[in-house]
């Protein structure tokens, strides 16, 4: 499992370069004004300056603040720095924030490049910073991106069952793993049915990991995510501009365990379901088709309009069985639809909830941490897109209808608990544009804000670090 590096943040200021945020209003310090303007820096939210001293080393470095502090433009500060050690110069919280920022910039995804031995960027810990609590956050996002970044071959079901239990064992937790034809046998007809043209031993599976569950006094979460490893289209297969980063169609399954990691590893007081469906969507003799009628675990029948909308086919089961537990508070994550990126782009992901306390307690989260969410309307005129003559519903709606994202948000509305609150989350769980400190390649997506929000619901002491 991913780990930053022990000694990206150290308490040891002794020759540390001063890191200078300047806002675009200015002041800069009287030393560096001329070097700014010599260089065209104005403040701007990206600009990073180095201002070289007398003795040829550095004197400090200015970074743009913007119009109003952005912390997350600490990201880039491993990437664009010469190795070193600095110091924020900054608010105490904005540094607090900052510091969190330039671990998140720091993840490397080097797995299959030679990793001769390297200077790097360090950074003094800014005074009143849980260092353990920031690593543990800035460790849970590594996590997910790693997972996301690592091809198909060596992400299979498999691998995605092997972190959980390593995830378990670390937690003290219970975990168990149904795979292959032993789902009909439990009741997990639609996550058999997408992933059972696979080769053997990448064979389709449920994985449960439960912790706390002995402790009724506590409210339960129930975290479930989307695990398809890798997404040809089955037999409706895609075209090869659309397979090229389908190894990243297990993000959701990423996301969901991370933050379990990070809920159990904080100790926040809960209990704690985590339910991933990892599965290939391949293609093969036994491939499911277009026109089949699958039954789910809910006891819904599924018309498959197209075997390429199998994400929502997995998580109807899974939905289902984290139903069972009667959660008081139920998170998925799915990298679902392109029509959540037609909308509202890759950075932005779309939230969907009927509960407006939820909503109104992630979207709080998500501004206070910088993880954006915006809220999508889970709008009952397409709810009849869902229909169909001979089944109960169907995987792919009616094309009148035209907003996929919510129309899957809707599908999986049928199977969500209903015991408690329900979020669902269709995220990209990438960066297509490369720049330093958010490199091309995985990305977590709303994991701090989920975090965020459970601290302050359900934390020690309602607070998390930012």
């Amino acid at each position: 499992m991913s780990a930053l590096h022990p000694d990206l943040l150290t308490d040891d200021a002794e020759g540390a370069i001063p890191v200078l945020f300047v806002g675009a209003a200015g002041p800069i310090d009287e030393t560096l004004q001329g070097w700014a303007e010599a260089n065209g820096f104005k403040g701007k939210s990206g600009q990073i300056l180095v201002a070289p001293g007398g003795d040829g080393g550095i004197a400090a470095v200015l970074v743009g603040a913007g119009e109003t502090f952005d912390p997350m433009s600490a990201r880039a500060l491993p990437a664009r720095l010469p190795p070193g050690l600095y110091r924020l110069e900054a608010e105490p919280e904005d540094a607090r924030r900052a510091a969190l920022a330039f671990l998140l910039g720091a993840y490397v995804f080097d797995r299959y490049k030679a990793r001769p031995e390297r200077d790097r960027v360090r950074l003094v810990a800014p005074e009143g910073l849980d260092l353990a609590a920031a690593t543990r956050i800035a460790s849970a996002c590594a996590l997910a991106r790693e997972m996301v970044d690592t091809p198909a071959a060596d992400m299979g079901p498999l691998q995605i069952e092997t972190i959980a239990r390593e995830i378990a064992e670390e937690a003290g937790a219970a975990i168990t793993a149904i795979a292959g034809d032993a789902l009909l046998d439990e009741n997990y007809p639609a996550v058999h049915a997408v992933g059972r043209a696979a080769a053997p031993h990448r064979a389709p599976r449920v994985i449960e990991i439960g912790w706390n569950l002995d402790r009724a006094d506590l409210p339960l979460v129930a975290l479930v995510g989307k695990g398809v490893v890798f997404d040809s289209g089955g037999l409706d297969i895609k075209a090869a501009a659309g397979m090229r980063n389908m190894k990243k169609d297990m993000g959701g399954a990423a996301h969901a365990l991370a933050l379990g990691r990070l809920v159990m590893q904080s100790r926040l007081p809960v209990r704690l379901v985590v339910l991933v469906a990892a599965v290939e969507n391949a293609i093969s003799g036994d491939a499911f088709r277009p026109g089949d009628i699958l039954s789910s675990r809910k006891g819904l029948t599924i018309e498959i309009g197209n075997t390429d909308a199998e994400g929502r086919l997995v998580l109807a089961d899974i939905l289902t069985r984290a139903g069972e537990h009667s959660p008081d508070l139920t998170l998925d994550f799915a990298t679902l639809t392109g029509a959540a990126r037609i909308a509202l782009g890759p950075e932005l992901p779309p939230l969907y909830t009927d509960d407006e306390a939820l909503a109104a307690d992630l979207l709080e989260a998500a501004r206070a941490v910088g993880d954006p969410l915006w809220r999508m309307p889970l709008w009952p005129g397409y709810r009849a897109a869902l229909e169909t003559e001979i089944a109960d519903l169907r995987n792919d709606s009616a094309g009148w209808a035209q907003a996929g994202s919510v129309t899957a948000a809707l599908f999986l509305q049928r199977f969500a608990p209903t015991t408690g609150a329900w979020a669902h989350m269709d995220i990209f769980a990438w960066n297509p544009r490369a720049r330093p400190g958010w490199p091309e390649g995985g990305e977590a997506q709303a994991l701090r804000a989920c975090f965020e929000m459970l601290t302050r619901r359900f934390g020690h002491d309602k607070a998390s670090v930012r």
